[in-house]
Parts: C-alpha cells; sequence; structure tokens
C-alpha cells in the first residue's frame, strides 16, 4: 500500500470506555489503570483488569517494560508503582517514592534495566532494577528550571530524554564506568527549539530521528548521528532538521512514530494528524507532509496517540472525553 497515494482513511474501530474521569492511555484520574487485551476471533478489545487502591492520585503515564512482564505507572500521588504480571493476574511488586509531588512519566530503557521518572519538582530520577524486584534509585538529574512532563529512553541505546514547562529537551548520557549521568545537550529555542512547553517526543524505528511537540503549535524533527554512537565513539549531538506548523491549532499533548515511518500527533483542538516524509526530493535536507487529518477524533483534548507495535496499522488514542480509540489506518473502499 503505497502510504503517498491520498487513499487512505483512518477508520474508528473501537471505542473503550470504562475510566471515570480523563484517560491517559489506559490510566487516569479516576486513580485506576485498566488492562486491555484484544480477543483474536472478534477483533475486539475487552478490559481484562482494573488496578485499583493503590494510587491515591491522578495516573499520569503507564510504561510496560520490554519484556511485558511489568508494568510501570507514574502517579500524581508521588509515587510510581511496579506490577507484576502472573498468569494474567497483576500484584503491585514495589512502589518508588523520592519524587516531592506529582510524578508526570515513566519509561524504561531497551534492556529493561533501567527505569525513568520525572515530576512536577523539576527532576529526572533513575532507577536500577534489581533482583526480586526491587528498585534502586542510581542518580537524580537536576537541570530543568520547570515541571517535567516526560522522559523517554531511545530505543537501542541508554541515552535519556526529557521534556519540560520549561520549553526545552534536555540529553541525559552517561560516558563512564562510573555511570554518572550528565546533560550533553539541551534542545531549546536558541537551537531552533520550543518557544514554549515541550509536552512529548518520540522515535523513529531506526532511532537516528526524534520528533518534540509543543504548546508553541509545532513539531520538530531532530536527527543525530547514532552509528557514531553506537560505535562507542562519543556523544554525537542531535541536529534540527524541520519544523512542521499549521496543522494543530492548540497545544500539540503527544506523538508518536510508528515502525513504518507514520508520525502521528494529538491535540487540544480534538483532532489526530499523521505525517510521513516527504518523497519528492526539491527541498534541501528532510521535510514531512501530512498524509491524513481527523478532525474531532474525539469530543475533547486528544492527551495520548501510539501505535500498535505490531505490524497491524493500528493506533490508539486517548481524550479527555473519558474515552480511549483503536483506529486503522487503511485504503478506502
Amino acid at each position: 500500500m503505497e502510504l503517498l497515494d491520498g487513499n487512505l482513511e483512518l477508520k474508528e474501530i473501537q471505542k473503550l470506555q470504562g475510566h471515570t474521569d480523563r484517560v491517559f492511555a489506559s490510566c487516569s484520574g479516576d486513580k485506576t489503570v485498566r488492562i486491555w487485551e484484544e480477543s483474536p476471533s472478534t477483533r475486539s478489545w475487552d478490559c481484562k483488569a482494573v488496578l485499583e487502591e493503590t494510587h491515591t492520585r491522578t495516573v499520569r503515564s503507564c510504561a510496560w517494560s520490554p519484556s511485558g512482564r511489568l508494568l510501570a505507572t507514574a502517579s500524581f500521588d508521588a509515587t510510581t508503582a511496579i506490577w507484576e504480571n502472573v498468569g494474567g493476574d497483576f500484584e503491585c511488586v514495589s512502589t518508588l517514592e523520592g519524587h516531592e509531588n506529582e510524578v508526570k512519566s515513566v519509561s524504561w530503557n531497551a534492556s529493561g534495566s533501567l527505569l525513568a521518572t520525572c515530576g512536577r519538582d523539576k527532576t529526572v530520577w533513575i532507577w536500577e532494577v534489581m533482583p526480586g524486584n526491587e528498585f534502586e534509585c542510581i542518580q537524580v538529574l537536576q537541570g530543568h528550571t520547570q515541571d517535567v512532563k516526560m522522559v523517554e529512553w531511545h530505543p537501542t541505546m541508554d541515552i535519556l530524554f526529557s521534556c519540560s514547562y520549561d520549553n526545552t529537551v534536555k540529553v541525559w548520557w552517561s560516558d563512564d564506568a562510573d555511570g554518572d549521568w550528565s546533560c550533553v545537550q539541551t534542545l531549546g529555542e536558541s537551537s531552533n527549539g520550543h518557544s514554549s512547553t515541550v509536552w512529548s517526543l518520540a522515535f523513529n524505528a531506526k532511532g537516528d530521528k526524534l520528533v518534540t511537540c509543543s504548546d508553541d503549535l509545532t513539531m520538530k524533527i531532530w536527527e543525530a548521528d547514532i552509528i557514531r554512537m553506537q560505535s562507542g565513539d562519543g556523544y554525537a549531538p542531535w541536529n534540527h532538521l524541520c519544523t512542521l506548523s499549521g496543522y494543530h491549532d492548540r497545544t500539540i499533548f503527544s506523538v508518536h512514530w510508528s515502525r513504518e515511518g507514520i508520525i502521528a500527533s494529538g491535540a487540544a483542538d480534538d483532532a489526530v494528524r499523521l505525517f510521513v516524509e516527504s518523497k519528492d526530493g526539491s527541498m534541501n535536507g528532510s521535510s514531512y507532509q501530512l498524509l491524513l487529518k481527523k478532525e474531532k477524533a474525539h469530543d475533547m483534548d486528544v492527551n495520548s496517540v501510539q501505535w500498535c507495535p505490531g505490524e497491524k496499522r493500528l493506533l490508539a488514542s486517548a481524550s479527555d472525553d473519558g474515552t480511549i480509540k483503536i483506529w486503522e489506518l487503511g485504503t478506502l473502499p
């Protein structure tokens, strides 16, 4: 299927309801986390478990470990809970404490040996996964001057990225045997970065490109020489490639890159947009173009978009309207 033939549609195939407050991925202001599973026979998604009575305030972020055995959930109650999947039953096996107030985001590294959290206290914490479901904080990273909105590990290397209310993305790197982490780059307005809060970031499958989104109504694409870093030849900086603007008219809260190179965005204008890299070669460097737009994807702000990690072109979107929608990208009939 040729992506740029213009004959595509984003079809809603299911609406998932059940949370009684705002939905974030599958965690919510109702203090619960819901586990959804697709039925192979009907292709419908059903709620298989509700994780509750652990967090006492909004659950803002959740992330599966690479093995799928552990689920980390970050909450405004200043804790991060670790849940273990034992035969389909989920048990809270650890509670990580240390942030002064709201924990905003949680992310596992590619090997599942490290966990990162961030919060309103302007800090980023790196936790090492120990035997017996124990977690040890190995470093608290300070450098942001405001609320840290999101943390995300690079998909193949132990490089950590954080985005903040201070309008910047910071890149954290450890290049010594002692494992001391430091900020090696700040993507800010002076380096073609954003001029307002940076809400989210995501990597392409290869890991050599990064997309960020912001309150300034833009998305920015960045690129780095990851081969140099993977070869052990030191840190290679991220450089601004291009800016996508004029596609959303309110805050862009979430971006996610599919395995085949489609960027999805969700915003406070209730819309979802899809973008792909242009192939015309008429411009210097890389450029990206709008593939598809879905107006009124939800009845309220779209707070999160995420592609299915498998082969299917399935996209999940979550909204202030209390629902998660599953969309399939396909050709028009």
